[in-house]
């Protein structure tokens, strides 16, 4: 059985992460008519290990069947070694043999759909004619959100705060790096939080009338970068309810405050797709797209890399 390898850099080249959001779009729609299984992560937690590993999940069926496994170890220390915290692969696999078609790096994967999904949410959620974006955090979803951002709106001002002193600059000349997230939250019309924060950096005072919110830094229950006032004043959407009642910190630390219950969330972004849900209503709305991050849109994205990398002879055929 012969398999296609494709690396990060590969992943890169071939799917810009403007060409990703048509197919998590999609991915998000099927998922919402019940087409395609997405199950909960499962992740494994070793008593008194530093690192993660997470095993995600999915299927599609119909005429061209296909299950998707991203198998991914996050390392919060990698940042201080220059390496990506997400580390593994994403193995697509023929929905009708079982028969494993490609292996495709997970960290490119995660960054691309990741940015994307937010992009997506941004254009959905949004005030029209938003254009003042603040990013906390510098790592790489920062890169890759810069470029989801740019993909979906107008960047008359771009601020960004890190944790770390001079990190923010590395992204780019159009960028102002500044010395704290309230000065960089200041006025800004979307708001994207990709941190490895534990505890809020986001108060809701900080923010601008009518901001929306990209909150995708904390993936696991025991962590949240939005506080509690932010979560009960907004219309919070989500990727899949049963994720975030599930796994989101930002979500369950203003549950157990009795500040949000289920029903606070207005929606999945694959009902604002579908017209199930309805967005902002107004523009001094306070909206939160809570990010979580899917197997179906790992699914999506390690589809399209392989699709065209077979069309331009790109990677490695390995025999399994």
């Amino acid at each position: 059985m012969s398999v296609r390898v494709i690396a990060e850099a590969d992943v890169y080249r071939l799917l810009p992460v403007a060409d990703c959001i048509a197919p998590v779009e999609a991915a998000l729609a099927a998922l919402a008519r019940e087409e395609l299984a997405n199950p909960l992560r499962f992740v494994v937690r070793p008593p008194g290990a530093a690192t993660l590993m997470g095993l995600m999940p999915a299927y599609r069926g119909g005429s061209a069947p296909l299950y998707a496994l991203k198998t991914v170890c996050i390392a919060p220390g990698n940042a201080a070694r220059g390496l990506d915290s997400h580390q593994g692969f994403v193995a697509l696999f023929d929905g009708e043999t079982g028969q494993t078609r490609a292996l495709v790096n997970a960290g490119a994967i995660t960054a691309i759909r990741t940015a994307a999904v937010s992009a997506l949410a941004t254009r959905l959620l949004a005030r029209p004619g938003a254009s003042r974006l603040a990013i906390l955090g510098a790592g790489t979803q920062a890169r890759s959100h810069l470029e989801a951002m740019r993909a979906v709106m107008p960047l008359e001002r771009v601020r960004a705060w890190s944790r770390t002193p001079g990190h923010a600059a590395s992204l780019g000349a159009e960028v102002e790096e500044v010395g704290s997230a309230r000065e960089a939250v200041a006025d800004a019309d979307v708001v994207v939080t990709v941190t490895s924060a534990r505890e809020p950096i986001i108060e809701r005072s900080w923010l601008a009338v009518g901001a929306h919110v990209n909150a995708v830094g904390s993936s696991i229950p025991t962590t949240r970068e939005l506080d509690t006032a932010t979560m009960a004043a907004a219309a919070l959407y989500v990727d899949r309810r049963e994720s975030t009642l599930s796994e989101s910190g930002d979500y369950l630390f203003a549950a157990a405050e009795g500040a949000v219950t289920p029903a606070s969330i207005r929606g999945e972004l694959g009902e604002l797709l579908l017209g199930t849900a309805a967005g902002r209503s107004d523009d001094e709305q306070l909206t939160v797209f809570k990010s979580l991050g899917l197997a179906v849109e790992d699914l999506a994205a390690a589809e399209t890399v392989l699709a065209r990398a077979l069309g331009d002879g790109v990677g490695v055929e390995v025999e399994l």
